[in-house]
């Protein structure tokens, strides 16, 4: 039997980190096990990749169920499997958020510890930013974080059609100053993908206390007298158990971990019974709280040759190619989504409550249409959903895939914001700005203009973010999973430290928080002090609604 301190279930982003942090200590024996597999395909490493990983590379391949307030739909649900879960095939899209979403995790979900200025030092100790270095951003971390090297002219025009729309320019989302329109930072470095597997674990890798065990599916946590004792991983030779002498550590990802918490009978009991899940431990918040961000879209058809789309055309594409590979520049530099903004649906908000992405091209992801001629994609997302969905097994089978209802739209205020925001978007595409670079909007088109209208069209073109959260929220009331420590409650020997954990969404991309969550989780873990939190002054310099973080 092997016997480790520090069994980590799964290798996403969280888990390459505490991979990468727990082993500095020499005397601390530490396995990372995956389900996926190495992240050795080219295509996980060049940015433009990303356009692949939405149709199936490096995922699981989930549906959620269907969404009784968009009319029925399924969405596809890209969620990784392969070493470094979603920052391997996500964007490389570098946000954090507003401030004032962690504090509302301190505050009202009542998580000391989590407010901004506590979390804001993390930050700074993975950041490995190319261009700034200041009270926001740290230079020496191992995350690479640089500006986009392959934007096309139509980016800058849409800049500054935002900017006739009313949005001001911000050459920093993770600064001072949340609200605006500019480019993003992305997670990349020497224009190669900066996944935490590339960042943290690779270079960790040389350590002889480190164990990496991939393609290995995990079956359960092994719970013995209200302890986690290990888990159970299948093989070739069949399943196997590996003992965890400190503590099983939970890093499944935003579906994945409150599945592994099901099936290793650590749920609500009733939902386990009907399943024929045996129940170790009765914790009904397991899979509840569930949160997602869903985007609607701008389709616009290009005047000329202003976006990538051309690219995919045979001999385009070698050339791309080579001029990658000799260069690291061009088409395949690029992530494709490299300009957006951040800017208010609800008046009433206290901070920008809407996402825009601008995508280099058409059908760059699963699902969504690709125009016959050049076009470009706006993409608007609601950040602050009110709506709560679930995590749900559909059977005992860890090979089954599990029923995920984010139950987008139960509450109203989120349709009626998600269409305002949709609703921006056109504008912003209309502002004479773009007006050389756009023939028509194509999508939802000229003809959709009534809001019964806009509703189906956003039924049938509406995707996830990709950005699922909160199914092990943090907290102490009787629906909580962890605490803020990410300890499961009632359990010993066992912590869920990623995204699952987040008591609310926070108001972005949500790669940077969860990596976030590694590096403080590592601190907890070791049982060190925690990074000294940020200055007041600081603080108090992003405060208000148009100075927000």
């Amino acid at each position: 039997m092997e016997i480790y301190d520090y069994v980590i279930a799964g290798a996403g982003p969280a888990g390459c980190v505490l991979a990468s942090r727990l082993s500095e200590d020499a005397g601390l024996r530490v396995l990372l096990v995956e389900a996926g597999a190495w992240d050795r395909h080219p295509l996980f490493h060049m940015p433009a990749g990303f356009a692949k990983m939405t149709k199936g590379i490096g995922s699981w391949g989930w549906s959620t169920v269907p969404q009784r307030h968009l009319a029925g739909r399924v969405l596809w649900y890209t969620q990784g499997k392969v070493i470094g879960g979603g920052s391997t095939i996500n964007a490389q899209i570098y946000t954090r958020g507003n401030a004032l979403d962690y504090d509302a995790w301190a505050g009202e979900a009542g998580c000391e510890g989590w407010s901004y200025r506590d979390v804001l030092p993390y930050f700074k100790r993975a950041e490995g930013n190319e261009r700034f270095a200041d009270d926001y951003h740290g230079h020496e971390g191992p995350l690479g974080v640089s500006m986009p090297r392959a934007t096309l002219p139509i980016c800058d025009a849409f800049i500054r059609a935002a900017q006739e729309y009313g949005m001001p320019y911000n050459f920093d989302f993770n600064g001072r100053r949340q609200a605006g329109v500019g480019y993003y930072q992305l997670t990349q470095r020497a224009a190669r993908r900066a996944s935490a597997a590339s960042a943290y674990l690779r270079p960790a890798m040389t350590r002889p206390n480190l164990t990496v065990l991939a393609s290995a599916e995990i079956r359960r946590i092994v719970v013995e007298g209200g302890r986690a004792t290990g888990i159970e991983v299948a093989g070739a030779g069949g399943a196997g158990i590996i003992r965890a002498e400190r503590e099983v550590l939970v890093t499944c990802g935003g579906i994945g971990s409150p599945r592994l918490l099901m099936l290793s009978g650590i749920g609500p009991a009733d939902h386990l019974e009907s399943v024929g899940v045996a129940v170790r431990h009765d914790l009904p918040g397991v899979g509840s709280n569930l949160q997602d961000h869903l985007d609607l879209g701008v389709i616009c058809e290009c005047s000329g040759d202003h976006s990538y789309d051309s690219v995919q055309r045979l001999d385009r594409t070698l050339v791309a190619g080579l001029q990658y590979l000799m260069f690291r520049t061009g088409p395949v530099a690029s992530s494709l989504f490299e300009t957006g903004g951040f800017w208010y649906a609800d008046p009433q908000a206290r901070s920008p409550d809407i996402q825009f992405h601008l995508g280099q091209g058409s059908g760059i992801e699963k699902g969504i249409v690709k125009l016959d001629n050049p076009g470009v994609t706006l993409n608007s997302a609601f950040m602050r959903p009110r709506s709560r969905g679930t995590v749900r097994l559909a059977s005992a089978d860890s090979r089954a895939a599990p029923l995920i209802d984010p139950n987008y739209w139960a509450d109203p205020y989120d349709r009626e914001m998600s269409l305002r925001g949709l609703e921006m978007a056109r504008e912003i595409m209309r502002q004479p700005a773009l007006k050389p670079f756009l023939r028509r909007e194509s999508l939802p088109g000229p003809e959709v203009r009534s809001p019964s209208e806009l509703f189906d069209f956003a039924c049938r073109m509406a995707k996830t973010d990709h950005h699922p959260v909160g199914a092990c929220r943090m907290g102490r009331d009787a629906m909580a999973v962890v605490a803020p420590d990410l300890r499961v409650h009632g359990l010993d020997g066992l912590r869920v430290c990623d995204s699952s954990v987040m008591p609310l969404i926070n108001s972005s991309n949500t790669n940077a928080p969860t990596i976030m969550i590694g590096e403080k989780a590592a601190d907890m873990i070791l049982e060190r002090p925690p990074l000294p939190s940020a200055t007041l002054d600081s603080a108090r310099r992003i405060s208000g609604r148009y100075a927000d973080a």
